[in-house]
């Protein structure tokens, strides 16, 4: 994963530039919620080949909650490191039995199946062609995707929204669980 800078509109340029996948953002955001960062793994001949963005508020069960949305091309393992899972990808039980949560992704249905999380509320699924990871903190905050949640992929999303920054997240900064 490259460097983690403190979040802005610059760092989300530098990260819409370089992002191959889609750089995910519930929009509009939860209320009293923040973007909290944006990280990307890959390099500049090759571009990101997953993007991640941050973001915290309020739990929809009271305290403090924190997300991870990130975007993948299968076989780079960010999502799974972020949620403490071995491997890269999500494992065989993904698609198996209805799928436990479906949010909006880019104006299309999109659903999610949870896996199994020592200390989060772990989702994936697919869009775009892409492993799509919701990861959040404390698992009882996993309750927010029961809400109306509109993902955009923000390399396509004109004029840019004038996003609220918080301080950068503790889990983009900290070495992912292993």
């Amino acid at each position: 994963m490259n460097p983690v800078a403190r979040p802005s509109a610059d760092c989300l340029d530098h990260l819409v530039r370089n992002a191959r996948v889609p750089i995910w953002l519930p929009w509009p955001l939860p209320l009293g919620w923040v973007v909290t960062g944006f990280a990307y793994a890959g390099d500049d001949r090759t571009g990101g080949v997953a993007a991640v963005v941050a973001c915290s508020g309020p739990s929809p069960l009271g305290g403090g909650g924190e997300m991870l949305l990130v975007a993948e091309e299968p076989g780079v393992g960010l999502g799974a490191r972020f949620a403490g899972l071995p491997g890269p990808d999500p494992g065989d039980g993904l698609g198996v039995g209805a799928p436990h949560a479906k949010i909006e992704a880019a104006g299309h249905p999109t659903a999610l199946w949870s896996l199994d999380s020592p200390d989060a509320a772990v989702y994936v699924g697919e869009a775009k062609g892409n492993w799509m990871w919701a990861i959040l903190w404390p698992g009882s905050a996993g309750v927010l995707l029961l809400e109306d949640l509109h993902l955009r992929d923000l390399r396509n999303y004109q004029p840019m929204p004038d996003l609220p920054y918080g301080a950068l997240s503790p889990r983009l900064s900290a070495e992912p669980a292993a």
